[in-house]
Parts: structure tokens; C-alpha cells; sequence
């Protein structure tokens, strides 16, 4: 089969590699009609080369029909059309019946002291391979695939893979009071999405967000925006009253502009000899903190900082004193898919697409056009948002 492989720092190619084959009894095999890529993916592109192995296959945002299932897989039949969560869980252990399905005790990657395994997401979360491939393996398939109906656009259901549901806890995790305001830094696609959730809520939405396509995007949905600018928390601040935003969703992560020693320190971390690379982001790493600076800075006293960006840093400095004052709630960690589809499901089949999830793709290519668009998707270029990629066409 097609996939997309890890190559090196800033390099990915489409190669053939061998089919996926049932290997449990719980596995089945998924033909990929829809595969999106992720703003989390770009971390493995730019930043996190050092725990992933050169044709390792990328890529946890897919869906399609299933074409084998295990033996022991009596929820799941063959020509069932499915999405594929991004966290592997298996639905029965401590973790997973409390809805933490992203800690699951079964696929915990205790080798490296992680959580559930991840599709295509490096040896931390277990290096199963990913779903930007024509076809997947997908284990525990006896409780992990969703199944959704047979007729509409795969962008109407693919988002519940990973983003939107991501998105959706991210602001869960906000605990914005009724009536409050939530402010989402970043306009990527989770951003896009956890601010329309923010708006479906009733809560007053102020996103921040440098690229102007972005802006303009959200805008559609009733969102105030603001440029990223060196005041920009201030503004927030007096636009609240002089106390702050409720609760802060951080959608941008370890790769947020505006710390040039930072991102040169990934850079240089990226290119190091993987022994020597491993050891310093394990005792030493650090994240580009400007998303997160202002977080700090335009949250309300008592209010609440939802971090869904993916962050890796070892060594991060905290204002704690600053954060403590305040009395400021900090949430964090992978989207536990599952807990939340009685909410999202719902809302998804409704006519009037209430979260626009047939809003969001900017771009859709054959897989064979992933490396070009890797790259767009990276440099925010061609109003570029979100990228699915079509491994039929």
C-alpha cells in the first residue's frame, strides 16, 4: 500500500510498505477514504524527529470502511463505514471506565512512563503506525471505532477522530460560568472549532489569531478576534471589564510564534544525534511559552487555563507566584474521545451543521500531495487551515 513516512527533520515522502494484517483477534483492518493532517503532526515534522524512526507511517485522523475484522470483533462487520479516534483504548480498564480513555492501562506505553498509544505518533505513544495510508490496522477495533452512517461528506463525521472532540474538552475544561467569556488563543483547526463550541455554549468568544484568513474564518461564526500583538493580553483584559477572561483555551502548543530562543533550541535539539537528542528533551527540553504567557496573563483571578496544544518541554519556567495569586485553575492532556461522543454525536447529524464541521477543510489532495502540503500547512501558506488528504483519487 500508499502511506506517508517519516524521513527526517522536515522530510516526508510517500512510499510502499508493506499491507496491515490482523495480528489480535480484536484488530481490524480499515481502508482509508478520508485522512486529515493535524497541527500535532507538525511536531513530529519539526521537533519530536528524535523518538521516531526513519518510514515510520504518520498520521492519526482517518476514517473509511472496514474491510477485516478479528475474531473477537463482534461490534464492527465488514463494509461498515467508520471513524478511527486517535488514542488507542480498550474500554474496559480503570482508566477508560472513568472516561480517561487517553490514560488507558492497557495500551499505556509504559516504557517511555506515557499514556494511551497514539496512531502514528512517535515510540512515546507506542509508534503504531498511522493512518495516512491507504489502509490501517486498528487494534482494540472492538471498542474504538465509531460508527457512522453511510450517506454524507466524510468531513461531516472525520473532525470526530481527534479535533473536534479535542476541542470540545478544551473548553469543557475552561469551566466557563453561563454568561462568562472564554478567550482561545490560536485560530488553527482545533482553535476554529473550540471557538464556535465556546460560541454554541452561549459564552462571549475572543479569539486571538496572527493570519488574517483565520481571523476572517471564525469571524463567520460570531467571534470577536484580535491580531497577536505585544499588548494583546492587555486588550483582553480591558475588554473584560478589567478582570480577564474566564476561562483560556491555548490551542497553539510548543511551537507558538514570538520566542526565537526557544524555537532555536528545538531546532537545534531536532538535528542532534537521537541518544543525545532523546536525553536532552527528557531532562532538558523546553516549549516556546508565548501561547501560554498569554494565558497567564488574560485569565481573570479564579479563573481557569485549558491547555489542549500539545507542549513537550521538561524544564518550563512557571510564574507561580503570579498563577498562585491568582488562584488560577490549570487543565491539561490528550482528548479522551470516547467520553465525550454522547455529547458531539448529536450535534454532528444535525441538518444545520450547528459546529460547521463541513466548514473547516481548506484543502483536499491524494495522499501522494502530502509532502507539498506538510509544507504549506507548516508555513500557514494559501489560507491554508485544514488539509484532508484522499488516498483513492
Amino acid at each position: 500500500m500508499r502511506a506517508l513516512t517519516w524521513q527526517g527533520t522536515e522530510k516526508v515522502s510517500v512510499e510502499t510498505v508493506p499491507d496491515p494484517t490482523i495480528q489480535e483477534p480484536t484488530d481490524a483492518i480499515v481502508r482509508i477514504t478520508s485522512t486529515a493532517i493535524c497541527g500535532s503532526d507538525l511536531h513530529l515534522y519539526r521537533v519530536l524527529g528524535p523518538y521516531i524512526d526513519k518510514g515510520d507511517v504518520l498520521g492519526h485522523e482517518p476514517m473509511g470502511i472496514v474491510e477485516e475484522v478479528g475474531s473477537a470483533v463482534t461490534n464492527l462487520k465488514v463494509g461498515d463505514r467508520v471513524v478511527v479516534p486517535f488514542n488507542i483504548s480498550c474500554g474496559h480498564c480503570y482508566m477508560c471506565q472513568r472516561g480517561l480513555q487517553s490514560q488507558c492501562e492497557t495500551t499505556q506505553v509504559t516504557a517511555y512512563g506515557s499514556g494511551a498509544a497514539l496512531f502514528g505518533y512517535t515510540k512515546m505513544y507506542g509508534q503504531v503506525p498511522g493512518g495516512q495510508a491507504e489502509y490501517l490496522r486498528v487494534p482494540h477495533a472492538d471498542y474504538g471505532p465509531i460508527k457512522v452512517p453511510d450517506t454524507g461528506a466524510d468531513d461531516q463525521w472525520l473532525f470526530m477522530s481527534d479535533i473536534l472532540p479535542t476541542a470540545w474538552q478544551a473548553v469543557q475544561y475552561a469551566d466557563v460560568p453561563e454568561g462568562g467569556t472564554l478567550a482561545v488563543l490560536g485560530l488553527g483547526p482545533v482553535g476554529q472549532f473550540a471557538a464556535r463550541i465556546g460560541k454554541h455554549l452561549g459564552h462571549r468568544v475572543i479569539a486571538v489569531e496572527p493570519v488574517a484568513e483565520r481571523r476572517a474564518l471564525a469571524e463567520k461564526y460570531g467571534i470577536e478576534t484580535l491580531d497577536l500583538t505585544d499588548d494583546v493580553a492587555e486588550r483582553i483584559v480591558e475588554m473584560t471589564d478589567g478582570r480577564g477572561a474566564d476561562g483560556v483555551v491555548d490551542a497553539v502548543g510548543t511551537e507558538a510564534e514570538g520566542n526565537k530562543a526557544a524555537a532555536a533550541a528545538q531546532a537545534i535539539v531536532g538535528k542532534l544525534p537521537d541518544p543525545i537528542a532523546k536525553k536532552m528533551m527528557n531532562t532538558a527540553g523546553v516549549d516556546r511559552m508565548a501561547a501560554l504567557t498569554i494565558a497567564f496573563e488574560s485569565v481573570r483571578r479564579g479563573g481557569t487555563i485549558s491547555l489542549s496544544g500539545v507542549y513537550v518541554g521538561t524544564a518550563d519556567p512557571f510564574p507561580l507566584l503570579s498563577l498562585f495569586d491568582k488562584q488560577v485553575t490549570l487543565r491539561m492532556g490528550q482528548c479522551n474521545v470516547h467520553r465525550w461522543l454522547d455529547t458531539l454525536v448529536p450535534l454532528v447529524e444535525r441538518d444545520d451543521d450547528p459546529l460547521g464541521t463541513e466548514d473547516l477543510v481548506t484543502h483536499r489532495v491524494p495522499l501522494e500531495k502530502a509532502p507539498e502540503m506538510y509544507e504549506t500547512f507548516t508555513n500557514k501558506e494559501d489560507g491554508c487551515i485544514k488539509v484532508v488528504l484522499d488516498p483513492a483519487s
